[in-house]
């Protein structure tokens, strides 16, 4: 505001004040030089902090440009930056569970206790299984528990562990005659960034499982072939697009739980070699001082026993139904000798003779028919010769067909027919006697689906059933502690009736 305005301004003031006397002209002219000095000291002092101001703006605008032209100290930048190398990422996955389950109930046309099971016939001692559909008295249930995470630097991890248990008896309070194990604990770590080459996006694993790539024959209830133990390997060292191995050791114990210190140790070796839809898998194993085994009395328990072995498979995985149609069929021949011989479950019988061989051939497929009908056939037969003792021979051969048709969306009928010949030699081993003959089994069972019906691989199902079997009188012979030849368990026709659940998830 300007001197002049101010005064101007102050002199109209006085004016309009009234006054007790009337000053003299002199006394007005002194007022207003007093007060024009006073304003210019105070127009001065507004101007020295208008300036103030100004400067400490300027200097605030430098100093801006000044740090964010500087970048931050060392110490700010870790503190801001600094975070674990392995800290799981957003989509780390976590925990899941999944689980396997059947139970059931199975009786005869008097509704008493019956016989069943997928090895109930005398060639199901050395893996000769037959149809599972109305033919399972048992509870088996597994309890899966995994956890999965995918780190920052891209390694993947997986920890699982399976509970399992097996049950006879229909009681609510199973403990005493519990088969409760942990079946499986291991832990497998991928896509680790220091490999490189053939072994770029090979997962590592150690630990108590199951090969991830067993397959069996679902509803024979057998596996086609079965490797597990505790050991250590590598999965998919891939050598191109199509070609792919898998490198293993297992070891697995024979012998009494009770005499762990002469349970002889089989060590496995396996590559397992797989090129588009074809495998070729090839084991050595090797127990030393098996056949210098005890009992938990002392006695030796096979002075014969092998102490090494060797193992093959080839298999033929397709993505149709034997190239005829929609649907899936996987077929394999196996051969093993010595520890080897027992093809199925790779390594597990200790008590194979040096020369012992055997060949398996299994074959399966599924696939739809039309008008809602679904068939799924196979095969599983084998040859073993010098098993167990000298000139032994044990053959067997199983045909197997289910057929599924769906009535409604959550209803269907499955039908299912078994046949299996077998001709078994075992020259005295274990007090069995030499048998031939056939066994027949089918099945009829109205099912209830949550969804998916005539899906063969699909659940949870509760199942109705009704079961004819017969068997050649001569089977009855086989052993006195068979299922054959049981008391009200012989020759000449069996219905079983019952009522199943099975689930997987």
């Amino acid at each position: 505001m300007k001197k002049s305005t101010i005064a101007l301004a102050l002199a109209t003031l006085f004016v309009a004040v009234p006054v007790r006397a009337e000053p003299g002209l002199s006394t007005i002219e002194a007022r207003l030089a007093a007060l024009e000095h006073r304003l210019q000291v105070a127009e001065q002092h507004a101007s020295a902090a208008e300036i103030r101001a100004e400067a400490a703006e300027k200097q605030a605008q430098q100093l801006a440009t000044v740090q964010q032209q500087t970048p931050p100290a060392p110490t700010d930048v870790a503190q801001r930056s600094a975070k674990p190398e392995l800290k799981p990422s957003a989509d780390a996955g976590g925990f899941e569970f999944h689980g396997y389950a059947r139970s059931g109930l199975l009786m005869n046309s008097s509704a008493a206790k019956t016989q069943g099971g997928p090895t109930l016939t005398p060639a199901g001692e050395t893996g000769g299984h037959v149809g599972r559909l109305g033919n399972e008295p048992d509870t088996y249930v597994e309890l899966n528990l995994e956890h999965k995470q995918t780190l920052t630097n891209g390694v993947t991890t997986r920890f699982k562990a399976m509970l399992a248990d097996g049950q006879r008896t229909y009681n609510d309070w199973t403990a005493d005659s519990s088969d409760l194990n942990l079946r499986q604990a291991f832990v497998e770590i991928g896509q680790l960034p220091t490999f490189d080459g053939a072994f770029k996006d090979s997962t590592v694993w150690a630990g108590k499982r199951f090969d991830r790539d067993n397959f069996d024959i679902h509803w024979i209830d057998s596996d086609v072939v079965f490797l597990a133990g505790t050991g250590a390997g590598f999965y998919d060292i891939r050598w191109g697009d199509r070609a792919r191995s898998n490198l293993s050791v297992y070891g697995r114990t024979f012998g009494d739980i009770e005499n762990n210190e002469n349970s002889a140790q089989n060590y496995i070796l396996s590559l397992n070699n797989f090129v588009g839809p074809v495998q070729l898998m090839m084991s050595g194993m090797r127990a030393r001082d098996n056949d210098d085994r005890e009992d938990i009395d002392g006695n030796k328990i096979k002075s014969d026993a092998a102490n090494t072995g060797v193992h093959a498979l080839l298999g033929l995985h397709n993505d149709s139904f034997y190239g005829l149609t929609d649907g899936s069929a996987k077929t394999a021949l196996l051969y093993g000798h010595g520890l080897g011989a027992e093809v199925k479950s790779v390594g597990s019988d200790g008590a194979l003779l040096p020369q012992a061989d055997s060949w398996r051939l299994a074959s399966y497929g599924i696939t739809a028919l039309g008008d809602g009908w679904h068939i799924a056939p196979a095969l599983l037969a084998q040859h073993s010769q010098d098993r167990y003792v000298k000139g032994d021979s044990y053959d067997w051969a199983t045909v197997n067909l289910r057929l599924i048709q769906e009535m409604t969306q959550n209803f269907e009928m499955q039908y299912e027919g078994s046949y299996q010949y077998m001709d078994l030699r075992p020259e005295g081993y274990r007090n069995r006697n030499a048998v031939s003959g056939s066994f027949t089994k089918l099945t009829v069972a109205p099912t209830l689906k949550a969804g998916d019906v005539g899906d063969f691989l699909k659940r949870p199902e509760i199942r109705l059933f009704a079961s004819w079997m017969n068997w050649d009188h001569r089977l009855d012979n086989y052993a006195s502690d068979d299922a054959f030849g049981s008391k009200g368990f012989e020759a000449g026709g069996e219905w079983n009736f019952g009522v199943q659940m099975e689930t997987w998830f």
